[in-house]
């Protein structure tokens, strides 16, 4: 059989999203599908960043009457990053909800989240829990999705981070879950570029592969647990009240560091150090694939960069050599592996998440029957 020719390379006329996303399409406009969608499916119907405050009020006046005698009215995750920490002022000064803010530490915090975090709590004097997850069995996942080479390197963080924050709200019958997640910067995310982190059983079979010790406290949400006994038995509701305001990712950066003396620890998402060298090395050099592209492109569609500035961005460089040399260094220690099998993982040829078991057909039929009976989380 011949190799399939490479494609011509094309770029969005729109955003700036290309062919670096192997499904992206083109209409005759050269507008990629990813704009029409967000376009078409998106706002306002699921994204409100100039007429949701009415929506979003609604909401918060059910949450404290739901929780009007409970010590928290509704739960958030903080992890230091942007979005999250945005998220805790306006949920507190804007909205007047009494959360109870979560930490999960996986063991990858960057010294300057966990200022971040310490500075938030103080200064909008809230409650925090934290959850230290056992290194050894991160470590021993981390490790084996590693080895494994697939895309989505963040999964054992995210999978527990989101199997916790749902534990706890269950456990202390809060029941409304609030998220920085936002379509001002997360419009765009090509599903060639990684997978669902809440797939347990891609998770599990993953470690059985290249795992090398039980997993006897990483806490898992299996499909059923998340998607039939959260959602329809205890009913818990996961909110994303910046999809309801004017949310500027640029903008917000500037307010919580005037407000809440937060520090800047670059781009999207490397308030963890795991999460900087996955995003800003490994994800570039073995698939190709550039997050920076995709959060950009977010943004531009979303009115808050134009294409020219985007574009501008993404020729600053992802890493500086330096700095790349000592995150290596670290992952390497961290991961508990030497420099030549870290070598060789980086070398070897990119593994797709569909060649170890998944439970991808049923996340996608129960898509359906959502999109179908208009049942989406808000």
């Amino acid at each position: 059989m011949n190799a399939e020719a490479p494609r011509p390379y094309q770029i969005c006329t729109r955003c700036i999203m290309d062919t670096s996303d192997p499904e992206i399409t083109f209409d005759e406009k050269g507008e990629c599908n990813h704009c029409r969608r967000v376009t078409e499916q998106i706002v306002g119907k699921r994204w409100f960043p100039h007429d949701g405050r009415a929506k979003l009020d609604a909401i918060v006046a059910q949450i404290k009457r739901d929780g009007a005698h409970k010590d928290y009215d509704c739960l958030i995750g903080l992890s230091g990053g942007v979005d999250s920490s945005y998220l805790a002022y306006v949920v507190v000064r804007e909205l007047g909800l009494r959360p109870l803010a979560v930490h999960v530490d996986a063991g990858w915090n960057s010294e300057i989240a966990v200022h971040n975090i310490e500075q938030i709590v103080r200064k909008l004097d809230i409650d925090l829990y934290t959850e230290v997850v056992d290194w050894e069995e991160v470590q021993d996942l981390q490790r084996a999705y590693f080895r494994a080479g697939v895309a989505n390197q963040d999964v054992p963080q995210d999978h527990v981070f989101f199997a916790v924050l749902y534990e706890l709200t269950i456990r202390k019958d809060i029941g409304y879950f609030l998220t920085g997640g936002n379509f001002a910067t997360e419009s765009i995310l090509p599903s060639a570029w990684g997978y669902n982190a809440s797939d347990a059983t891609n998770l599990n079979a993953i470690h059985r592969a290249f795992g090398e010790r039980p997993l006897a406290t990483y806490k898992r949400m299996s499909f059923f647990k998340n998607y039939v006994l959260n959602t329809y038995v205890h009913k818990l509701q996961r909110i994303r009240p910046l999809d309801y305001l004017p949310y500027e990712r640029d903008t917000a950066i500037a307010f919580i560091e005037r407000e809440l003396g937060w520090k800047n620890y670059g781009d999207k998402h490397h308030e963890s150090r795991w999460t900087r060298w996955f995003q800003a090395h490994y994800l570039p050099t073995k698939f190709g694939f550039d997050k920076r592209r995709a959060h950009l492109a977010s943004m531009v569609v979303a009115g808050e960069l134009t294409r020219e500035e985007a574009l501008k961005r993404m020729t600053e460089p992802l890493y500086d050599p330096q700095q790349l040399k000592v995150d290596e260094d670290f992952v390497i220690k961290k991961l508990g592996i030497s420099e030549n099998e870290f070598r060789s993982i980086m070398a070897a040829p990119p593994r797709h998440y569909s060649e170890f078991a998944n439970d991808e057909w049923i996340f996608n039929v129960t898509r359906k029957v959502r999109n179908f009976l208009g049942l989406r989380r808000r």
